[in-house]
């Protein structure tokens, strides 16, 4: 069951992370106006809201392909000495 419960996890918190980053892009190019506003034109707050979906997807991310599981080999570069 732990291993059942690990690999939904995996695979929900990688989607999230995705979707995630792909939000944060769409609102970051909704603030700039496609990358081609003026800086006085552009929304900062969604681009600060943009910028920080990106940055919780990359979280999710990251802490998502940390963790293993006992059915799960090891990494090539790390020993146990």
């Amino acid at each position: 069951m732990p291993l059942r419960v690990y690999k939904a996890v995996s695979v929900f918190s990688t989607l999230f992370a995705i979707l995630a980053i792909v939000v944060g892009f769409v609102t970051l190019d909704a603030a700039t106006n496609r990358g081609t506003a003026d800086l006085a034109a552009v929304d900062p707050l969604v681009a600060l809201v943009g910028l920080g979906v990106m940055v919780l997807g990359a979280v999710v991310y990251a802490f998502s392909t940390r963790f293993r599981t006992a059915g799960m080999g090891p990494d090539g570069g790390e020993t146990d000495g």
